[in-house]
């Protein structure tokens, strides 16, 4: 019952909450982007939703525009948004659209899905979140292989609401203590190339877009 409806209900439920409790925190939040990154505020990206269909997953922008290295791009102010998760907040639209929910596997650039195996690519079954199995078990710290098998093991599993209420304060946890905000010796996260195995047409190959 919680999977079919339950769920969805409290997205919205809280989503909605969450945007009028952290309304006052949008505007500062965007002027301190502006004045030390310049514009735009936000970063806006095709992800791969559910099924692996594209969606424009929306955060305030933590790094300088431009082709330069990330390590380059990322002084210590982008830091310290993306450790206190405040990058994130633009998500909340994404949730209350539709395209994302409060927990799930992290939204992935499209470019990701024909390096899933098969096993990887249930992660595509559910919608993808802003909390989830990878940010509770320390964010991108944590290996890709690992955490995209506890993406698999989430998706594969019936959502409960118990579980998605300690993803939920495990990813609270891990941004308040600022954990996770880059893997061993990279300025973000490496990017995933996986196996080279191409998902099964019937796997949630990429999309046309």
């Amino acid at each position: 019952m919680y999977e079919a409806w339950g769920k969805r209900t409290l997205d919205l439920v809280l989503a909605g909450g969450a945007l009028l409790l952290l309304a006052p925190l949008f505007g500062p939040v965007a002027l301190a982007v502006r004045l030390r990154l310049g514009a735009p505020i936000l970063f806006v990206q095709l992800r791969a939703g559910r099924g692996g269909r594209p969606f424009h997953v929306l955060k305030f922008r933590s790094m300088r525009p431009g082709d330069a290295p990330d390590a380059e791009r990322l002084d210590g102010f982008g830091r310290a948004l993306r450790a206190s998760g405040l990058d994130e907040l633009p998500q909340l639209l994404n949730v209350l659209r539709g395209e994302m929910s409060l927990v799930g596997p992290r939204p992935l650039p499209l470019e990701y899905l024909r390096h899933y195996s098969q096993r990887q690519a249930m992660r595509l079954r559910v919608r993808p979140g802003i909390a989830g199995p990878g940010v509770a078990a320390g964010r991108n710290a944590v290996g890709w292989q690992v955490r995209l098998e506890l993406d698999a093991r989430y998706a594969a599993a019936p959502a409960t609401l118990r579980g998605d209420l300690m993803l939920l304060l495990g990813t609270l946890k891990v941004w308040l203590l600022g954990r996770g905000t880059h893997a061993p010796g990279h300025p973000t996260m490496p990017p995933f190339q996986g196996s080279n195995r191409l998902v099964e047409k019937d796997n949630y190959s990429s999309p046309t877009t």
